[in-house]
């Protein structure tokens, strides 16, 4: 079997067009009715299922995080057209307080590799359409996967813009979220180099289960948010700000038992939240604190995706000799059981890990003083100097050590770990102190939507220090192929059989909502080696 004709490039742009005539009639749907101000999406696509979302707003009492509001009947329809005049799937759902007005289906008896456009409608008031694309069957042989690949959304911090132009694209399968999809300040907590763009609210810092859904429903609002989502399915994942910043499994930098309460009541309450307001299956449940976000999709032959949570289970960020206590982990024994056991078992060609924090190792204690500041704040450096970063996988060496093992003991090839986190783009080469000559896989790091860098943080314009620095790392790092510290903007990853390269694109402005991109960069691996060759 073969879906080869399904996903060209010439396919894609085809439901591309019909993709900007679904979001057109997404804008006149919401201006009409105010029942939909938060949009529509879809998310982790399968074969032969796809999960939808919305949320209404049925009165004035339904505000997000009210806890008010009737419970309200809500219809679903899923077509083969954008007029709905071939409705496939159909059906009714309620909704009320109790899950903030929010909408989930789980659709499922679809075709494979097909694309489908949907709606919700109340008492006979339709949603925006949008538009979505079923996985190819885990059989058939796929000639083309293309995703968009973003992190570190700030509200605060500027416009999503890379969320317009990858919706303008009409070429993608799916967009990957790496986490901080929100952040969780208190307004000017973490903004554009000084500036508030835009006020996030509550403008206190969010910590109730009220406070995440107010959160997460205003990141909703975001007309640029609403057109990608809209367009492609989702495939997420959580970070740290979803909760706090820092979090680890028994706390977080950013959050005091003393005035704020209990740690897993706020974490209760943002999971909680995040299940509701997201559109990912996760059926997690806030008293007991069951169900998790990692799991796996897959591609046909061509592409196997894992997303992990390396934030739910991880030990305390520590340094010193303790980042490599074999006791200490950032996954958790459960979930890296799961990433060893499918990437070792996996029949796809490509085994693609969505990771929240960077893996490669980063040395950089040679840094002078004067960038020690800058470079330390965007990469987690504690300012005595230690050359670790001790909230990513250089905090927990046993781990990493551990899956490089893994991968080679079993010969897995053709790895590759697409990263967000630290607000910047790199290209690295997966080594560990006893295979620096021998790279295990390839780490695509895309930077931030709006997130501060190296450049905001020390209050400059671009091209002036992230260079310099981006050089000094380079040079005591020879894994590391590229780092660019400075630019904003999403990643565009593009798997073919024979190779799997990314291409960065920056915007020029993340305070101007209108911005354009440029690609800045390429990088890809060939199959069956893990060295990156500039493309």
């Amino acid at each position: 079997m073969t879906v080869d004709a399904a996903l060209t490039r010439r396919a894609l742009l085809i439901a591309g067009g019909a993709t900007a005539a679904a979001v057109a009639v997404a804008g006149d749907a919401t201006a009409a009715s105010p029942l939909f101000l938060h949009g529509v999406a879809s998310g982790d696509p399968l074969p032969d299922g796809i999960l939808l979302w919305t949320r209404v707003t049925p009165d004035a009492q339904s505000a997000p995080g009210s806890g008010a509001g009737p419970t309200t009947t809500v219809t679903w329809q899923i077509a083969t057209d954008a007029s709905f005049a071939g409705v496939v799937r159909s059906g009714e759902v309620t909704t009320g307080p109790e899950r903030d007005h929010t909408v989930k289906v789980d659709v499922r008896g679809l075709q494979a590799a097909t694309t489908y456009w949907y709606r919700f409608g109340v008492a006979g008031r339709w949603s925006p359409t949008g538009r979505t694309l079923t996985a190819p069957a885990t059989d058939a042989a796929v000639a083309l996967l293309r995703l968009g690949v973003v992190s570190c959304s700030n509200w605060e911090a500027g416009y999503f813009a890379p969320y317009r132009l990858l919706a303008q694209r009409g070429d993608l399968q799916a967009v990957v979220h790496l986490g901080d999809y929100l952040y969780e300040y208190a307004s000017g907590g973490f903004t554009a180099g000084g500036t508030v763009v835009r006020q996030a609210q509550p403008t206190h810092e969010i910590i109730s289960l009220a406070d995440y859904r107010i959160r997460h429903a205003q990141y909703k609002t975001d007309p640029d948010a609403q057109a990608l989502h809209a367009a492609v399915p989702w495939i997420i994942t959580w970070d740290d700000h979803e909760v706090a910043n820092d979090m680890w499994a028994g706390g977080a930098e950013n959050h005091d038992p003393a005035t704020e309460g209990s740690f897993a009541a706020r974490v209760a309450a943002a999971r909680q939240a995040y299940a509701e307001w997201m559109p990912v299956r996760l059926a997690f449940d806030p008293e007991s604190g069951e169900g998790h976000i990692y799991r796996r999709l897959q591609f046909g032959k061509l592409a196997e995706l894992s997303m992990l949570d390396l934030r739910s289970y991880r030990s305390q960020q520590a340094s010193g000799a303790a980042v490599d206590d074999p006791a200490r982990t950032i996954t958790g024994d459960d979930q890296m059981a799961w990433l060893k056991q499918g990437l070792a078992a996996s029949t796809a060609q490509w085994k693609i890990v969505g990771n929240p924090d960077m893996i490669a190792r980063v040395d950089v204690g040679t840094l002078p003083a004067w960038l020690l500041g800058p470079v330390g704040k965007l990469l987690g450096i504690p300012s005595n100097g230690y050359a670790i970063n001790t909230d990513q996988w250089d905090g927990y060496n046993a781990d990493r050590d551990e899956l490089v093992n893994h991968l080679r003991a079993n010969n897995v090839r053709d790895t590759v770990l697409i990263t967000g986190d630290i607000h910047s783009s790199w290209a690295n080469e997966l080594t560990t102190l006893s295979t620096l000559n021998s790279p295990t896989a390839v780490e695509f790091v895309v930077p931030s939507v709006t997130s501060d860098n190296v450049n905001d943080f020390v209050g400059v314009p671009p091209g002036l220090v992230g260079p310099i620095a981006a050089s000094i790392v380079h040079a005591a790092n020879p894994h590391v192929k590229w780092a660019e510290l400075d630019g904003h903007g999403y990643g565009v990853l593009e798997v073919r059989p024979e190779s799997c390269r990314m291409d960065w694109y920056h915007v020029k402005e993340r305070t101007d909502p209108r911005t354009t991109a440029s690609k800045v960069r390429s990088f890809k691996v060939n199959a069956g080696v893990s060295r990156l060759v500039s493309s």
